[in-house]
């Protein structure tokens, strides 16, 4: 048994069990179901119904961990609801938006009062009955309004509880995990320090200023009823990525996963090293099964998405406690008054959306290379015993551009997929649709992304009017590539021949010669900043810099446009192995503030599923 599993089981050996089940415990004992199974169904739905649990366990059917005595984790939060509530969703929206996702965003608007604790499966009734009876008793002496002032720093931005409502708060946190340790055998923690509401936490420091705007739009004072609610999470999965299924996918081989629109699924990055690229491993909340999965299908979830709300109690507060209208503005930020105008939401700020009126940069990957889906040895498959090309599959290309060396080149130098041509075609419509004005085309020396950035112009109507400048600095980072050495890349003259639309007058800021292989990470980042510096400098006009390359530039090109610092070389490769094909980011300059923001792209994701090789014979003749 591994070790932290271990752990997970000592927590819950050797325990006392509650003396009388519940009257949903019966129901499900009376249909045959054993009662810690029984038990676990009715926490992971939070006891809310026969059916729900019911449910749970038939989906369950074939979840592996189904008899693992691992209890919940549980915590206990103070959750604003009414207009203030939805004043700080439209701030959490807003700021995502803005300036990208941070850790607030995982988790709803909350104080904690207890942090996460665990408790056995068949006690968890009694932590209902003590939330009950301690709000009831609070009740009286809760505030109609609590104290909120804003702080900031470089990395936190949120409400702090003024001191003489933190008390109270404090009291009944201790309350609650007192009762709780006595009667249920948890051991549960008050919070005891500056109790606070986050708004952003571990963001970018450059994102401060905005972050600060965004907030004081905020009128704490504002209308508004706390909650004290108890939700709890499954404690196997606290460190992982959670993400969200946008399509359903039926297993083609026995080792995957099925997944329906919305389930969720657990992902260890750590666990992801080995899996083939555009797949991830990991488990169904949904079903506790586990498999591989195309990832393309998904989209991050937060983490609070699976969360379980258990019960929650509303306060029905004393009016002696009313010290401030609800009207009044007392946005504080770290001490000090602001008389900001308050809105009714954060939707006043400007939007930073494309507006064709600004520079903007949209950094591309290329489409899907012909190795991507037929493997490295693609070029075996589909020449004859002279040497002459055919096209083995339709996904192959109906041509290949000729090339004085030898054919063997473009095993380094791959081209697109037929496939890989029509997305990239289909993205130039798109652009076409939204009226996006791309004004200059740069493109790594890689044949898929000449080949990507050409179609993308045809679809945008512009291939005779906007010329591709090749750029050697764009190339991926070098120490990626399988060969270990530089590929032999076409020549501008065999491209023009080729009826490639290459501006032949550019030169590169990067020489083709000064590629080394296996560069360092450093060099790369550096190689990648320099670059993005001098196109940038180089296209004054507004409009759209259209910049196709790797899956690598979306992050090297990005980052230091933005001014932030580049990642260390374990997570930048956890970031690029998660970008499709034709994956895109998009970056608008605010001229007046002399910065570079990240926004939406003009255009919508492409996504699509796999189609594998089929063979008639095979499959219908097959006895």
């Amino acid at each position: 048994m591994a070790v932290a599993e271990t752990q997970l089981y000592a927590k819950v050996s050797n325990k006392r069990r509650s003396k009388s089940p519940s009257a949903l415990l019966e129901s499900l004992l009376a249909k045959g179901f054993p009662a810690h199974i029984a038990q676990k169904a009715l926490v992971a739905t939070g006891q809310k119904s026969i059916d729900d649990a019911a449910k749970w366990l038939h989906s369950h059917c074939n979840d592996p961990s189904l008899d693992d005595p691992i209890p919940q984790e549980y915590a206990l939060y103070l959750c604003p609801t009414g207009y203030l509530y939805n004043c700080l969703q439209d701030f959490w929206k807003e700021s995502k938006r803005q300036c990208g996702k941070n850790r607030a965003h995982e988790i709803f608007p909350h104080i904690t009062l207890c942090d996460f604790f665990t408790c056995e499966d068949q006690k968890v009734e009694l932590l209902y009955d003590i939330l009950k009876r301690i709000c009831n008793s609070f009740a009286q002496r809760f505030p109609p309004t609590i104290s909120l002032s804003l702080h900031s720093s470089t990395s936190y931005l949120g409400f702090f509880v003024g001191d003489s409502h933190a008390n109270i708060l404090k009291e009944f946190a201790v309350a609650f995990s007192s009762e709780a340790s006595a009667m249920a055998d948890c051991h549960v923690k008050p919070c005891l320090k500056q109790l606070h509401l986050t708004l952003a936490h571990k963001f970018c420091p450059h994102h401060q200023k905005t972050l600060e705007q965004l907030a004081k739009c905020i009128n704490p004072g504002e209308t508004c009823h706390w909650v004290a609610a108890l939700y709890s999470r499954d404690m196997r999965f606290v460190h992982y990525q959670t993400l969200r299924a946008l399509f359903q996918y039926k297993p083609q081989n026995i080792d995957e996963l099925m997944i329906n629109v919305g389930d969720f699924i657990y992902v260890n990055p750590m666990q992801q090293s080995n899996v083939s690229e555009g797949w991830v491993i990991g488990t169904s909340h949904q079903t506790g099964c586990r498999g591989f999965l195309p990832e393309n299908y998904t989209e991050r979830a937060s983490e609070s998405d699976t969360w379980v709300k258990h019960r929650e109690h509303a306060f029905v507060p004393d009016p002696k406690f009313f010290t401030q209208s609800a009207s009044e503005p007392n946005v504080k930020l770290n001490g000090e008054v602001h008389n900001p105008v308050m809105s009714r939401s954060v939707t006043d700020v400007p939007s930073l959306q494309y507006t064709g009126l600004r520079r903007g940069v949209l950094v591309m990957r290329h489409g899907e290379r012909v190795d991507q889906v037929f493997g490295k040895s693609w070029l075996q498959q589909c020449l004859t015993a002279d040497g002459k090309y055919y096209r083995a599959d339709l996904n192959f290309p109906s041509i290949l551009p000729k090339r004085k060396d030898s054919m063997k080149h473009f095993e380094h130098d791959p081209p697109l997929s037929s496939c890989g041509v029509f997305q990239s075609r289909l993205i130039g419509e798109a652009l076409l649709d939204q009226e996006v004005t791309v004004s200059y085309v740069y493109s790594s020396p890689a044949l898929r992304c000449i080949q990507t950035a050409q179609h993308v112009l045809q679809g945008l109507k512009l291939e005779q009017k906007v010329k591709i400048r090749l750029e050697p600095g764009l190339f991926e980072w070098t120490k990626w590539e399988a060969s270990r050495v530089i590929p032999s890349f076409m020549t501008l003259t065999e491209l023009t021949e080729a009826s490639y639309n290459i501006d032949t007058s550019y030169r590169g800021n990067i020489p083709l010669s000064s590629l080394v292989p296996s560069e360092s990470y450093e060099e790369y980042v550096c190689r990648s900043s320099a670059v993005i510096k001098e196109i940038i400098t180089a296209c004054p006009s507004k409009g759209v810099i259209l910049i196709v390359g790797h899956g690598s530039s979306l992050a090297s090109f990005t980052w230091p446009l933005m001014g932030l610092p580049a990642r260390d070389s374990s997570d930048f490769a956890q970031v690029v192995r998660k970008i499709p094909s034709l994956g895109m980011c998009y970056c608008e300059e605010l001229e007046e503030e002399k910065k570079w923001l990240m926004v939406n792209p003009p255009v919508k994701t492409l996504t699509h599923g796999a189609n594998a090789a089929f063979n008639w014979r095979n499959i219908i003749m097959e006895d």
